[in-house]
């Protein structure tokens, strides 16, 4: 008769096995499917096999004598055992006892808040034939098991989380470079743009001071001459005293210096909000965001470089506010407005050149000079599904320059680099555009160039950057 006393199972008491477990950085063990089946060692091994055959989940089991832990006997050892000659017919009736003096094996131990990491790392230490082996984990609770195959499937889900945030964290480190490495080589610029406004503060403020005395001093002069009138003496004083200040003049130009010095605070806040804007990290969710005021902040940032005439005719149509990373977004908008005036100082670069020598090298005339460099920026709303009331909605802006454009060489390297193994390999600023764009904002980002289209010798006209944003929560 079995004394079934001596049997218990409890088979994941914390955790359900197909129950899925989400897990960090620093999860411990205890966070995994724990299995606890224990066995007498007095039972046969006919108990064993139905509770493997009954709980397929089941790693091994834990024997114990008189309640106390003896060992644990593993799944794959009580197989293997029984693959043995004969061994069913000779073993399976015998108690557990028997079949554990054959298979006994020291079992990995670790206490229930073991981070998985550092338990995973162990195990695969371990020689091959135990790697498979289940884990002992020690619990308040009590002694536990843990699935070699449970604890791997953690620990590379676990690494996996760790190469995201390593890749996330590296992302944001170029992004920022990119950012500092944007604004050296506007620096000087930058400075020139400070101390404009500057020099309109700095220099009226000796005449708003000079005015002020002067005002101050007038008012003295009435006040005393009320104190002690004396008729037309008096008023010859104080008229002498307006003509040597020359009133009509202070009043006529004092509240024009104040407009000059309100005018240099104002760009200069325009200017400490456009550097702010551009160099503001994002938060972990989009917000909305006034997308003109975006594009105006990046164009006064590289108002600085326009040194040869470049004319930026901004077309806005009217905008709700665009949920989007802004600090992200300044970045593309600055990458690709950067990349129209390169294009545009050297198409002026070349042209200067043409010029100065009005004819190359094999004697016939030079290209005639082109139309006044332009970059232009639109905006406009555009609905996919007129059809559906606040449908399928995108925010487009599209800037496009009058330069020489891009062959179709250059064209084609460029919408390669947007491929993500190319991006691994060296990632352009416009491929950081389009990443920016597509992965962070589900939004859309084409480079399209008429020139490349074109005859070798026929005039180019221009690139054209496209940006699509979706009007809609993104994190919905």
């Amino acid at each position: 008769m079995l004394d079934w006393s001596l049997f218990t199972t409890r088979l994941s008491p914390d955790h359900s096995p197909t129950t899925p477990v989400s897990l960090g950085v620093d999860a411990t063990l205890e966070t995994l499917p724990l299995h606890a089946a224990e066995l007498d060692l007095a039972l046969p091994g006919t108990v064993a096999a139905e509770q493997f055959n009954h709980f397929p989940e089941l790693p091994g089991l834990l024997l114990t004598e008189q309640q106390t832990l003896v060992g644990v006997l593993s799944r794959q050892q009580f197989l293997e055992f029984l693959l043995r000659p004969k061994a069913c017919e000779l073993f399976l009736q015998e108690p557990l006892s028997v079949i554990y003096c054959y298979t006994r094996r020291r079992p990995l131990m670790f206490p229930g808040e073991t981070p998985i990491l550092v338990a995973a790392r162990a195990a695969l230490r371990q020689p091959s034939e135990l790697q498979g082996e289940p884990i002992l984990v020690s619990t308040v609770e009590g002694d536990r098991l843990i699935s070699a195959h449970d604890l791997n499937q953690a620990h590379w889900q676990i690494r996996g989380i760790e190469t995201q945030v390593r890749h996330e964290r590296a992302q944001a480190a170029m992004l920022q470079s990119q950012k500092m490495a944007a604004l050296g080589r506007l620096v000087d610029g930058i400075a020139h743009e400070i101390m404009d406004p500057l020099g309109f503060i700095w220099g009226n403020l000796s005449h708003v001071d000079q005015y002020c005395q002067q005002l101050l001093q007038l008012l003295a002069a009435y006040e005393a001459a009320g104190a002690a009138w004396t008729g037309p003496a008096t008023l010859n004083e104080l008229q002498e005293l307006q003509e040597e200040i020359e009133l009509d003049y202070l009043r006529e130009d004092l509240p024009l210096t104040l407009n000059s010095i309100k005018s240099g605070a104002a760009r200069l806040k325009q200017l400490a909000s456009s550097l702010q804007n551009f160099c503001h990290i994002d938060e972990v969710y989009p917000k909305p965001a006034d997308l003109h005021g975006l594009i105006d902040s990046i164009v006064l940032l590289l108002k600085s470089r326009l040194t040869t005439h470049i004319q930026i005719d901004c077309q806005y149509d009217t905008l709700p506010p665009v949920p989007c990373f802004a600090g992200q977004l300044s970045q593309v908008l600055m990458n690709v407005l950067t990349h129209c005036v390169d294009d545009l100082l050297s198409a002026a670069a070349g042209q200067s050149a043409e010029t100065d020598f009005p004819t190359n090298a094999l004697g016939s005339p030079a290209l005639p000079l082109a139309t006044a460099p332009r970059i232009t920026i639109t905006t406009r709303l555009y609905d996919a599904n007129p059809t559906v009331p606040m449908g399928d909605r995108w925010v487009v802006i599209t800037i496009t320059d009058n330069g020489p454009g891009l062959p179709a060489a250059t064209l084609q390297q460029i919408q390669e680099a947007f491929s993500i193994r190319q991006r691994l390999a060296r990632e352009t600023e416009l491929a950081t555009c389009y990443r920016l764009v597509t992965a962070k904002h589900g939004g859309k980002f084409a480079v399209r160039s008429p020139a490349s289209h074109l005859e070798p010798n026929s005039q180019a006209i221009g690139t054209e950057f496209e940006i699509q944003l979706p009007l809609y929560k993104l994190d919905s």
